[in-house]
């Protein structure tokens, strides 16, 4: 396990990667871009992992076997460096230094390569970047540095022009659901609210198919839909605040909402039940959509939107909670 083979998508990324590795091209550094959840750090442990391996098949993969393989699968191996950071909004210039800038100089303890991971490099300060460029500059032959980031425009030029950049697309999400059943065995409406609220994010849709309380977040979503009416703002925001004991952010929530509401606007506008996610809540889908306009409902998914930018904004949890249900209750 932990090789290219278990890799859902991003097939171009990977041929690059195994091309780079049979004609002994590997880069001294790489950046891969892509949005949250989007499976870059699999990629680069996989990568890694391959680079790393003492058995590599053709096209080249990790063989999940070696001793190689079975120290990088469990962060164990000396010459796969992790760069970690104390501050979560921040990488400086002295942790850059330590753990990768000084550190290039030692050989590898094994094999013929030093391989380094920095996810969420845009984090690194103007400084630390300035002390990353010296050593992309003149990196060592056996240096591979792997820059995580959803935002390479948040690097300077000179290292954006020193690494080779990878963009990670979204995975389809008929793969997302394929994935889904066949691997971890969901049942295919779960599979498919999954997906749908993941937007082409693969963490993402393991995290919550995998959840443990799947049914009650989703029942719960439900519940609270349902009887918006009749329930009070404040006993609204209550339901809401309850996710939390199922280990799932109110993101996550709120998205499951977003999901519930695209389903009755397309039912509002199609008729059509095979086009829905809540494949199970047709009778409630249907009796949504013949109580709300197409401006209510467009009102409520924008005021979902506001939600989320305002918690991001730590806005007052109960506040935006209520503002939203007020909307949805209006709608």
């Amino acid at each position: 396990m932990g090789g290219f083979k278990d890799i859902i998508g991003h097939e171009d990324t990977i041929q690059h990667l195994q091309n780079a590795i049979k004609k002994n091209m590997v880069s001294h550094a790489y950046i891969l871009q892509g949005p949250e959840g989007s499976g870059k750090m699999m990629l680069a442990e996989a990568f890694a992992q391959t680079l790393q391996c003492s058995q590599r098949s053709d096209p080249p993969d990790a063989c999940g076997t070696c001793r190689s393989c079975h120290q990088a699968q469990t962060h164990n191996h000396p010459d796969i460096l992790y760069v970690q950071h104390e501050k979560p909004a921040l990488i400086s210039v002295s942790e850059v230094r330590t753990q990768l800038v000084s550190d290039v100089q030692v050989k590898p303890y094994y094999g013929n390569r030093k391989i380094y991971i920095m996810e969420d490099a845009d984090k690194m300060n103007p400084q630390a970047q300035n002390a990353l460029l010296k050593t992309l500059e003149e990196p060592p032959e056996y240096v591979t540095i792997l820059l995580l980031t959803t935002n390479a425009q948040m690097l300077l030029d000179t290292i954006r022009s020193r690494c080779v950049l990878l963009n990670l697309k979204s995975v389809p999400d008929e793969k997302i659901t394929r994935y889904l059943m066949d691997q971890l065995k969901v049942p295919d409406y779960q599979a498919k609210l999954c997906t749908a609220f993941a937007q082409g994010s693969v963490g993402k849709a393991m995290q919550l198919a995998s959840s443990d309380h799947f049914n009650e977040i989703r029942s719960n979503a439900i519940t609270l839909v349902r009887r918006a009416k009749q329930l009070d703002v404040s006993e609204l925001a209550q339901m809401a605040k309850s996710m939390e004991e199922y280990k799932i952010s109110i993101y996550d929530f709120l998205d499951i909402l977003s999901v519930w509401y695209r389903d009755v606007l397309y039912f509002k506008a199609s008729r059509d039940p095979n086009g829905i996610v809540f494949q199970d809540q047709v009778k409630q889908v249907r009796q949504n959509a013949q109580v709300s306009s197409y401006q209510g409902i467009e009102t409520i998914l924008q005021a979902i939107g506001k939600a989320k930018d305002r918690l991001k904004a730590n806005v007052n949890f109960d506040l935006t909670m209520e503002l939203l249900f007020l909307t949805i209750k209006e709608n």
